[in-house]
């Protein structure tokens, strides 16, 4: 049972006892809690995971094509204004919002109010992300726990402690899902991704970043980037499209060997990277159905595939990915599930991302079928984040217990 599964499983009991006015913390105490008839015969149980996989199913059936092509977008405008935050949400419909610097005020209770402002709807909360490495990328100026640079060299203990530590934090904003574990690995200073690294070997990247994985838990939904990694690719995905010849044998016994871990310990997203294994498929694996047929039937992952800003496409300065709302359309194709927007966006972008998603179902270049799949994944982990309470703000100047 993957992560985000046992969160809907274990909360949806919590919620259950809320609503029928009986504090689970009475139990705190006691071996079991009370039976049926002393909590005012009332029995509260969690659902299967298959029935909440299926509401999910039978929510998306619902919708209209264009509420469909909405949820599956992420989003992205460069204010702390709640009005105007809260304004895009409502207007777009979109189920997703990623948060960068452009969006982080001064303070933890101000933050609050911005991902207050973005929950149109406590009940289905959309996927409020955040690119909260720790070191280099790091949006929340209060974190000041050990980051890459630190953790390559220590035990994975340590990794662990400070993506707990480090989930907390997002958690304690309301944020749900942190674009946070980098599962690509070099032993290459030189390299871009050389700092934001967990490990300079396969092995020691794999400890680390399935520590990092089991750090965050069930606090923040965990993210394994760049798939498929790039320490094998030279070059930086934000000005081109880094690629090599490495064979997919070499890969799954190099690069391959983090996200497998990852995959392994339960890591709900995978973000798909803009770079291109030629020997496995000659479009970055962004836009490659084959990178994902292998991610699900080879890797076992089962949640959300989600790609990396498509704007880098653009700013590639390839001809072929100039056209940002094409772009959309085609990773949706490939298989992913989240199309994330932030470079060369607007507060207009959104709405031309979705447009253009209905178009391609319309016409048939997108199978609705691939469009209904991705709106499922999607409403599963937005329910999910619901019955964890990620709906809810947390009080204004909220504690550690202990």
């Amino acid at each position: 049972m993957d992560v985000a599964r046992r969160g809907i499983a274990a909360a949806a009991v919590a919620l259950g006892l809320v609503a029928i006015g009986v504090m689970p913390s009475a139990w705190a105490d006691e071996t079991d809690p009370p039976a049926a008839e002393d909590a005012g015969s009332v029995r509260v149980e969690a659902a299967a995971a298959d029935a909440v996989s299926d509401e999910s199913v039978r929510a998306v059936a619902a919708m209209s094509l264009r509420e469909r092509a909405a949820s599956v977008v992420m989003g992205h405008i460069p204010t702390t204004d709640t009005a105007a935050l809260r304004d895009y949400m409502a207007s777009t419909g979109i189920g997703g919002f990623i948060l960068m610097g452009a969006n982080i005020p001064a303070s933890e209770s101000a933050l609050r109010d911005v991902t207050a402002a973005l929950t149109i709807d406590p009940a289905l909360p959309p996927l409020l992300a955040i690119d909260q490495e720790g070191g280099d990328v790091s949006r929340l100026p209060w974190d000041g726990f050990p980051s890459s640079l630190e953790l390559k060299d220590a035990p994975p203990a340590a990794a662990q402690d400070a993506f707990a530590a480090r989930a907390a934090l997002v958690q304690r904003a309301g944020i749900g899902v942190n674009f946070g574990i980098v599962a690509d690995e070099t032993n290459d200073p030189g390299s871009f991704i050389y700092r934001r690294a967990l490990g300079t070997t396969p092995d020691s990247a794999a400890e680390r970043v399935a520590a990092a994985v089991a750090g965050e838990g069930s606090a923040a939904m965990s993210t394994l980037k760049h798939f498929p990694g790039h320490g094998a690719a030279p070059g930086d995905s934000h000005r081109g499209i880094p690629s090599t010849d490495m064979s997919k044998d070499q890969w799954a016994a190099s690069d391959g060997v983090p996200f497998a871990a990852g995959i392994d310990a339960d890591a709900p997203l995978l973000m798909f990277g803009h770079l291109a294994y030629t020997a496995v498929d000659a479009a970055p694996a962004s836009l490659s159905a084959e990178w994902h047929r292998i991610a699900r039937e080879e890797l076992g992952f089962e949640g959300i595939a989600v790609t990396d800003d498509l704007g880098m496409l653009e700013a590639s300065g390839d001809p072929r990915y100039g056209d940002p709302v094409a772009n959309a359309v085609a990773a949706l194709a490939a298989g992913n599930d989240v199309v994330l927007g932030v470079m060369f966006s607007d507060s207009r972008s959104a709405t031309r991302i979705v447009d253009g998603i209905v178009s391609a179902v319309e016409s048939g270049s997108l199978p609705a079928e691939r469009l209904d799949e991705a709106a499922a994944r999607v409403h599963e982990m937005r329910t999910s984040l619901a019955a964890d309470g990620r709906g809810l703000m947390p009080c204004a100047d909220c504690e550690s217990a202990g």
